[in-house]
């Protein structure tokens, strides 16, 4: 039995193996989950959607942001995440409508998203990125909603992981200093690019060390390793985990064991949104007004199983 820091720390040094964590994640069970008031807690499992899901359909204007909060009503999800560059605008005008539609309906924003690399080897280009950071921050705010999906970025050629690595604390260090002055937690989410591995997302969070600091942990974008598979990084990760994307493939079709995942999540005690993440142009996948629904009535009856939602 190992306590929730031994468990991080492990993580962290890649000694948790999939072999070590088990099938069904039975280390995991040992970690005693704490909220901020200290107190012990069960896990909170809800149901969710990514605006991503509907990405063709908004990219050709077929779907408005508007459209997307009542399909959310018609697939009984209880929040929605709402990615930047389908936003019209982000004028508060525009933003308060969405918000307010979204609250006459009984939808909760689980969180916004921004597209910001923070991946930048000049300084200057840095500034630029925070500043970046800062106006989706207030987007975020003005939504209503209290987490704000964040990308490191790819790595730049001839630059190395290191150094990367280094860019993306100094960053995101001092947009959580802006964004905890407002609530709001950022999730840097595990894609492609320098945060693809457990390491490397876990060395942001502990260097950047803040509350306001999380990862929005997308459980088919990790690069399994001989030492770690993907569940083994998804466990690593899941002490920091502020939402989680969920696709029922990994990126070479392989089918994502979803009850081993739901069984991680409801051990280590999480609480927050499973949102589906839908790819309908995937090979062998249905379009997303048939595949959105189904994934969805999947993440609703496994959030009923293993939680108490």
């Amino acid at each position: 039995m190992i306590s929730r820091r031994e468990f991080v720390k492990n993580a962290a040094a890649g000694t948790l193996t999939a072999s070590a964590m088990g099938a069904a994640g039975e280390r995991i069970a040992a970690v005693t989950p704490i909220d901020d008031q200290g107190k012990s807690s069960e896990a909170r499992l809800m149901p969710g959607c990514c605006a991503y899901s509907y990405n063709e359909e908004l990219r050709r204007g077929a779907m408005t942001l508007e459209d997307f909060i009542l399909k959310a009503v018609e697939l009984r999800v209880l929040a929605v995440d709402i990615t930047a560059y389908y936003l019209k605008s982000s004028e508060p005008g525009y933003l308060h409508g969405l918000r307010k539609l979204a609250y006459r309906h009984g939808v909760s924003f689980s969180g916004a998203a921004c597209g910001v690399s923070m991946v930048q080897a000049d300084s200057a280009k840095r500034a630029e990125s925070l500043t970046e950071l800062k106006k989706w921050i207030d987007v975020t705010d003005a939504l209503g909603t209290s987490h704000l999906r964040i990308f490191a970025g790819k790595l730049p050629a001839g630059a190395d992981a290191k150094e990367a690595i280094n860019w993306v604390v100094e960053t995101m260090k001092a947009a959580c200093d802006y964004s905890g002055a407002k609530g709001i937690t950022l999730g840097l989410e595990d894609h492609d690019g320098v945060t693809q591995s457990a390491d490397a997302c876990l060395e942001v969070m502990q260097r950047v060390n803040s509350p306001f600091a999380g990862i929005n942990l997308d459980i088919t974008n990790f690069i399994a390793t001989p030492a770690q598979d993907a569940y083994a990084q998804i466990a690593a990760c899941l002490p920091y985990a502020t939402h989680t994307h969920i696709r029922d493939h990994f990126p070479d079709g392989t089918p994502v064991d979803m009850n081993r995942v739901w069984q991680m999540f409801a051990r280590a005690g999480h609480q927050g949104y499973m949102s589906a993440e839908y790819e309908g142009d995937s090979a062998g996948h249905f379009p997303a007004a048939t595949g959105v629904p189904k994934l969805v009535s999947q993440i609703r009856e496994l959030c009923s199983r293993y939680s108490t939602v």
